[in-house]
């Protein structure tokens, strides 16, 4: 996923230089087929970094260009998810592309958001769904069973290169895949937060990836059906939580569509949150809203707490992502999601706070309507329930 990344001064490698001389030259194409000329000999290089696990010549490349020529950073950045999420294997003498996906799920609870094993019945159960309703006509699924917190997904670019040749072989033996929890990251407790359905599908040259592909589907449609029929497969994983499935997509697509959307969710979640743990309706709420800096502006956090007190009971991150900077209107969008909470007393500040986060837990501290950052704690009232906001 493209990242805002900070010029590097380590010596830059013969191989890491080859991919920002023909990342630049594709970002200076004047035409489609210098483009094929470019992406050619940029997708070959790649290819070989990825297959040797060469993760730190790809990130140097991208660091340079980065500040040097976004434009080349961002073909270059495309280029190696396309190569890292995407293959091509060989089966009974037909050729076949595989795409490595992911179907995300928001979901919020009081306890644990769960990130666990799938049983083979939900394995076998979810993939019919999803090739019913998600994917095209010809198309081989294979899932990984474990339902992924983002702590836990792949690390790196090499990584998920790793991952899409496992998944794609089990699609054409008909298998699914069983992750090894060994050593696998623990996972942070946010009240709101993601979990990941990952596999892959295998689709013979030519044929529709997507349902929404094919002449008779959509989006729209797909995600209705995916909702009303994969739910009840999900349900039982995700107990104690609300939880709403978002559509499988490509990889590094699905991954940066729940980004965006799990941000108006945690604002929604927490919202609820309050109401159910105090009793605090949304009008009796007051919203705090300050951006936050490093060497430059990278969040808005939100604190929430009652209007007829000083007191912060609980805060949100709203991360700025890929291209958003200070002229995006994600402060619109904040104060249009509360508002449709019925948050009124919505309060944004003019001042530049830096990221500044709890010394002893390590929570980020929000701001309160004296323009200080401050601790978010719930009243004792809501015991131990009480947790940080993603």
């Amino acid at each position: 996923m493209k990242r805002t990344r900070f010029g590097s001064r380590d010596r830059l490698s013969r191989d890491a230089a080859e991919l920002q001389r023909l990342a630049t030259g594709l970002s200076e194409s004047g035409g489609k087929l210098e483009d094929s000329y470019w992406e050619a000999q940029l997708a070959e290089t790649v290819d070989s970094l990825l297959k040797n696990g060469a993760e730190d010549d790809i990130n140097t490349a991208l660091d340079r260009l980065f500040e040097a020529n976004p434009r080349a950073h961002d073909e270059l950045a495309d280029m190696v998810e396309s190569r890292a999420e995407t293959g091509q294997l060989e089966f009974k003498g037909i050729d076949f592309d595989i795409q490595l996906f992911a179907a995300p799920v928001l979901a919020w609870s009081r306890f644990s958001i769960p990130a666990c094993s799938l049983p083979k019945t939900t394995l076998e159960a979810l993939k019919v769904q999803l090739g019913a309703h998600v994917f095209g006509g010809d198309v081989r699924i294979a899932l990984a069973d474990f339902l992924f917190s983002p702590d836990q997904l792949p690390r790196s670019f090499c990584d998920t290169w790793q991952l899409t040749r496992t998944l794609g072989h089990a699609t054409l033996a008909g298998e699914h895949v069983t992750v090894d929890t060994q050593g696998m990251a623990e996972t942070n407790r946010f009240l709101s937060d993601v979990r990941y359905l990952v596999g892959a599908i295998a689709i013979p040259r030519g044929k529709a990836l997507f349902r929404w592909n094919e002449k008779d589907g959509t989006k729209e449609a797909a995600l209705k059906e995916w909702i009303k029929q994969g739910s009840p497969n999900l349900e039982p994983l995700l107990t104690g939580c609300a939880w709403q499935p978002l559509l499988a997509d490509a990889y590094h697509a699905a991954c940066r569509n729940a980004d965006r959307l799990s941000r108006p969710y945690s604002l929604k979640a927490s919202v609820a949150f309050l109401q159910t743990m105090l009793g605090l309706m949304p009008a009796d709420l007051r919203a705090v809203v300050g951006p936050c800096y490093d060497r430059r502006m990278e969040e808005y956090r939100v604190g929430l707490g009652p209007k007829d007190k000083d007191d912060t009971y609980h805060g949100i991150v709203w991360p700025l992502l890929g291209a958003e900077d200070e002229a995006t209107d994600a402060a619109g969008e904040i104060e249009a999601v509360l508002r449709e909470c019925g948050v009124k007393d919505v309060l944004f500040l003019d001042h530049h706070f830096p990221m500044e986060f709890c010394d002893d837990c390590g929570a980020p501290l929000f701001p309160n309507r004296d323009a200080e950052l401050v601790h978010a704690e719930m009243p004792e009232q809501a015991g131990e329930s009480s947790q940080a906001l993603h």
